[in-house]
C-alpha cells in the first residue's frame, strides 16, 4: 500500500506542473523534478527528513541548471540585430539634421540612416557625427567636436 507521503509528493509535483503550465515563465519547473525524486524516496521508505532534503536539493540544482540555459536560449524579449554595432561609430551628415523640422540623414557603415540630434542642436551637412543611440530606425547622433591643438 502506498503511504501518505507518496500522495503528498505527487500532489506537490502535480501542483508545480500545473503552476508551470499556467504561467509559462519558469516559476516551478524545478520543483517538478524535486517532487518526482521525493515521490520515489517516499515510496522506497526514506525518512521525511531525507525526502525534504532531496526535494530542496534537486529543486535547487535544477534551478541552477535550467534557469541560465532558458535565459540564454529562450528570451522572448530579445530580438537580435546588428544595429547595436553602430553605437559609437562615426558617420557623416548627408542631410542637415534639424529636430524642429524632422529632417536629417547620416551615412554610416555603408548605409544612409534617418538621424536626429541627441541634444537638439542643428548639425549641418558634411559634419562628422558620433552615433549615440537608436530610436526605432532613427539614429541619435552628436556632432564630433574638434579637439583644439595643444
Amino acid at each position: 500500500m502506498i503511504n501518505g507521503m507518496v500522495w503528498f509528493w505527487l500532489g506537490v509535483t502535480a501542483l508545480s506542473a500545473f503552476i508551470e503550465a499556467v504561467t509559462m515563465v519558469l516559476v516551478s519547473v524545478w520543483c517538478v523534478a524535486g517532487g518526482l525524486v521525493s515521490v520515489f524516496a517516499a515510496y522506497f521508505g526514506a525518512s521525511l527528513q531525507a525526502q525534504l532534503l532531496l526535494f530542496v536539493g534537486v529543486s535547487l540544482v535544477m534551478a541552477a541548471i535550467i534557469r541560465p540555459l532558458a535565459k540564454k536560449y529562450a528570451d522572448p524579449h530579445k530580438v537580435p540585430t546588428n544595429a547595436d554595432r553602430l553605437l559609437g561609430m562615426e558617420g557623416r551628415v548627408t542631410e542637415t539634421i534639424n529636430n524642429a523640422y524632422p529632417t536629417g540623414a547620416v551615412y554610416v557603415d555603408g548605409k544612409t540612416w534617418t538621424a536626429r540630434s541627441a541634444d537638439g542642436a542643428v548639425i549641418p551637412k558634411d559634419e562628422a557625427v558620433e552615433i549615440a543611440g537608436m530610436e526605432g530606425i532613427k539614429l541619435i547622433v552628436r556632432a564630433k567636436t574638434a579637439v583644439p591643438a595643444g
